[in-house]
């Protein structure tokens, strides 16, 4: 984008030490929208001043962050909601740029080499145990207690990148490659955890009323291991915690990004930060 002679002169404002000069300056700057990054691009890398420049990455980033917030809205009014769609627009948050291709390369990858080991004839376990094969044995998925201290482990692209993930990033790329094979597995609310299930046929009927019925078994996405409704049962019992109706129920892809988006907020937690949390927050609170 050619440089204007306002666009000279808001430029010029950038390093005003007045907050309210700078909020009025960056108000104009990001009317501009997405065609002035590569201006403010060339400022930062024209600029000694490292608080400016951090200035100008706040202003870069929300330009970005404008067109997100379209992206995200758009993903929820969709008539249905991709969760690999979804965890993608969450990369973007951090990596604006990011192209998606050699993410949905690497799954394709995964969910051909577990496709070719499955046949009609396998039970739903036996169906599970070839999911964990390929993808924590021969793909080599590890899992990572939750930390908040690192944004990349929660964000779908890195996990793929690094083949290690969080028990939320993990279980998100489970789904994704079960959806993508027609596995029933999807996420459920049990406490203090991200847990997967295995649905028997008729899980999402809406007249359905203990969904815990409707469930094989449970599978912990940071090792792929199954565990049963006698395991479930005794989790309760050392959180006592009774167990309600709502814990079983399946969730749906939107309430797996939010959630995601959530959890990632928590790795903003520094005043610097402050903005990104709130932004988080905003796009979370656009999903429902």
């Amino acid at each position: 984008m050619e440089t204007n002679k306002e666009l000279t002169a808001l430029f010029t404002l950038i390093d005003d030490p007045d907050e309210e000069v700078f909020g009025a300056v960056s108000d104009k700057i990001i009317d501009y929208g997405k065609p002035v990054i590569p201006n403010l691009e060339h400022l930062w890398e024209t600029t000694p001043d490292a608080e400016i420049q951090g200035r100008i990455e706040v202003l870069i980033h929300k330009l970005h962050y404008t067109d997100l917030h379209e992206d995200f809205r758009q993903w929820s009014v969709s008539g249905f909601q991709d969760l690999m769609v979804g965890a993608l627009l969450v990369s973007k948050f951090q990596y604006p740029d990011l192209s998606t291709t050699p993410v949905l390369q690497e799954t394709e990858k995964i969910r051909r080499n577990i496709w070719l080991e499955l046949n009609n004839y396998l039970t739903p376990l036996e169906q599970i145990k070839i999911v964990a094969s390929i993808l924590y044995n021969y793909y080599g998925l590890k899992g990572t207690e939750v930390n908040y201290a690192e944004p990349n482990e929660f964000l779908i692209h890195k996990t793929l990148e690094s083949k290690r993930g969080n028990q939320l990033c993990n279980g998100i790329l489970y789904m994704v490659l079960c959806e993508l094979l027609d596995i029933p597995v999807k996420a459920v609310s049990i406490p203090k955890q991200f847990v997967l299930a295995y649905f028997k046929p008729g899980y999402s009927d809406e007249r359905i009323g203990n969904y815990r019925d409707k469930i094989e078994f449970y599978i912990d996405p940071s090792s792929g291991l199954v565990f049963s409704h006698n395991d479930a049962d005794n989790y309760f019992k050392r959180l006592s915690v009774p167990q309600n109706a709502s814990f079983f129920k399946p969730l749906s892809n939107k309430s797996v990004i939010r959630q995601l988006l959530s959890e990632l907020g928590k790795c903003f937690a520094t005043e610097k930060d402050q903005y990104k949390a709130l932004e988080l927050a905003e796009l979370a609170n656009l999903l429902g």
